[in-house]
């Protein structure tokens, strides 16, 4: 038995793969496996292939996995549209469905010989036992969950469930075609077996969530009260679950006609005293733009997410890409500085969301989060997590004093300053885009512009001195190092694992804070590093470029960038650091040899 499994699934449009996966880890969240679902479609409208990857494991995971140990192709053309979305390796079973006409020796994967190839006759067996190739999918739950060894009640559960409003007869054809899966792996057992280790006994159910879902969550518990938006593949989501609760709340939502509107509603919302949220992907982020710079002259606490998907442009809707960052630190005239922070998991976007919020009411500024596509929409099997323990703050209200002459951007020591909303009596202001003197007055002063923009800077300085906004694993004064941020971060976090467990002295650094940068605490990581890698993906490595504006990074420091939908997998980063490693001793050799 093993404690770690990855099947990957693809076929046309309409064929159930994603309802497939999405069973399949309902299932083993409801049984106690930790788990991870990743979704990927072509771009049309309708229609067109579609995927999903399922890991699930005894033991908590922070990335979808390496190699899949099953493929299902339904079908041939649309799998392959997926190239390393879904990698297959030597020791893969590979299943597919009969009615392609493929035979087993002549499957479609060029320089690859997996462990088992599969002919099953999915679509006959689906017709037999329900009537309708629909049911394929079905069919598929059916085989998997008796190679998997899952408790195929539980399977039945959920199904039964998916389908009830559809009434008895389309659940009945469900179960006839689940169990015709069943009884054909029954009587066709892998060669190479794939049981899966039960979870320990008693094991409790773990919730289920996506980070457009848990970031949504965390707006509402943080105060959030105001969101404005328009929908934008992949972060429509949390404007949908917020449609739906922040009523629940006493707050408000606002689908506007377009993405500036969207944010401008919001930005109006914070200046009348309400937290407020926008939502966003690449394109969207491009048209807020100059509100944000509204927002950040002005002074007003705002969150701004940003899924990312691949770009420029409309680029990859639906593939994931972290190549944003500099869109989200630069992307602005005058001198602007405004935080940017990235979740690295479905889990800890509720604390990144959290924090953001407290952020932008502390500052009095616009902070952005950075997801991306597959964080924000795959789903994670987690344990049960305490918000108890998580601070929520508000802004800083003038007071009585403050307001007997209120100068709105008074020039204090930190940097920030009492902030109004209408109808605070005695705290009216002008509040506009022009540069202006303390009292909101506007100006053409240079000098009153100088003071304005150190004031505004001023203010963020403590962030960067926050290290609870950064994750370090491994050795303290390991030689050997890897930095990564947003999904990718998980992907490094089990890389360390592999090469440690090969005996590398290595460590990890993780930014939840990305801008501004944290020049010291990135020294104090480098201090012991004589080689690594910055692991991100994006064609140009936008951290790596970033960081070496600010700090002289450690010369064996390399960037390990790649476009998006083009993923990383665990053991392809430790195998790059076992090369760092090489060409370290290679470097370091000659001065450890005894002098002539």
């Amino acid at each position: 038995m093993r404690q770690d499994r990855v099947i990957g699934m693809a076929g046309a449009g309409g064929d159930g793969i994603v309802a497939a996966g999405e069973a399949l880890i309902h299932a083993a969240a409801r049984q106690g496996y930790y788990a991870v679902m990743t979704k990927s479609f072509g771009s049309q409208i309708r229609g067109g292939e579609s995927s999903c990857r399922v890991r699930l494991s005894t033991s908590p995971v922070h990335c979808s996995g390496g190699v899949l140990d099953i493929a299902v192709a339904l079908s041939w053309d649309d799998f392959l549209k997926f190239g390393a979305e879904l990698p297959v390796g030597g020791a893969t079973v590979v299943v597919y469905d009969t009615a392609s006409g493929v035979l087993p020796e002549d499957v479609p994967l060029v320089g690859v010989r997996p462990a088992e190839v599969i002919s099953a006759p999915i679509t006959d067996l689906a017709m037999e036992a329900a009537g309708s190739e629909r049911a394929k999918n079905t069919v598929v739950l059916g085989m998997l969950a008796r190679w998997l060894g899952l408790e195929a009640g539980t399977l039945l559960q959920g199904i039964r469930h998916r389908l009830e409003r559809k009434g008895l007869e389309v659940v009945a054809a469900a179960e006839r075609a689940f169990g015709s899966g069943l009884a054909y792996a029954a009587e066709h057992p892998l060669a190479l077996a794939q049981t899966l280790t039960p979870p320990q006994p008693g094991a409790p159910p773990k919730i289920l969530a996506d980070g457009n879902t848990m970031c949504a969550a965390a707006a509402l518990f943080a105060g959030c009260r105001f969101f404005g938006g328009y929908p934008i593949t992949p972060s429509s989501e949390i404007m949908q679950v917020l449609s739906r609760e922040i009523w629940k709340y006493g707050g408000a939502l606002l689908q506007a006609e377009d993405e500036i509107a969207g944010v401008a509603a919001a930005v109006g919302a914070s200046f009348a005293g309400s937290k407020a949220m926008t939502a966003t992907s690449g394109p969207g982020m491009s048209l807020k733009t100059e509100i944000l710079g509204l927002a950040s002259i002005a002074e007003l606490p705002l969150v701004i997410v940003n899924v990312q998907r691949g770009g420029p442009s409309t680029g990859m809707p639906t593939k994931s890409e972290q190549s944003d960052l500099f869109q989200a630190v630069f992307s602005a005239h005058g001198d602007v500085v405004r935080p940017v922070l990235a979740p690295t998991g479905v889990g800890d976007t509720f604390a990144t969301t959290v924090e953001a919020f407290n952020l932008a009411e502390r500052y009095q500024t616009p902070v952005i989060i950075l997801s991306d596509q597959e964080i924000a929409q795959r789903k994670e099997s987690l344990d049960r997590f305490e918000v108890a323990d998580l601070r929520v703050e508000e802004r800083q209200l003038p007071s009585a004093a403050d307001l007997e002459r209120y100068a709105r951007f008074r020039l204090t020591d930190s940097g920030v300053s009492a902030l109004s909303h209408p109808g605070l009596e005695g705290g009216t202001y002008l509040a506009s885009g022009i540069e202006h003197l303390e009292d909101g007055s506007p100006t053409a002063s240079g000098e009153a512009h100088l003071r304005m923009n150190e004031k505004r800077f001023r203010k963020l300085r403590p962030l960067q001195r926050r290290r609870d906004l950064f994750r370090v694993e491994g050795d303290a004064d390991a030689p050997l190092a890897l930095l990564s941020w947003g999904s990718t971060a998980g992907i490094c976090r089990e890389a360390l694992e592999l090469a440690r467990a090969d005996g590398l002295r290595a460590k990890l650094l993780i930014p939840i804070l990305l801008f501004p940068v944290a020049e010291a605490i990135y020294r104090e990581f480098f201090a012991s590093v004589k080689a690594g890698l910055v692991v991100e993906q994006s064609h140009q490595g936008q951290l790596y470029r970033i960081l070496r504006m600010y700090l002289d990074l450690p010369t064996g420091i390399r960037m390990l960038a790649r476009s998006g939908a083009n993923p990383f997998l665990p053991a392809e980063v430790a195998g790059r650091l076992h090369e760092c490693a090489a060409d370290l001793r290679q470097r370091t050799a000659p001065a450890l040899q005894p002098q002539e």
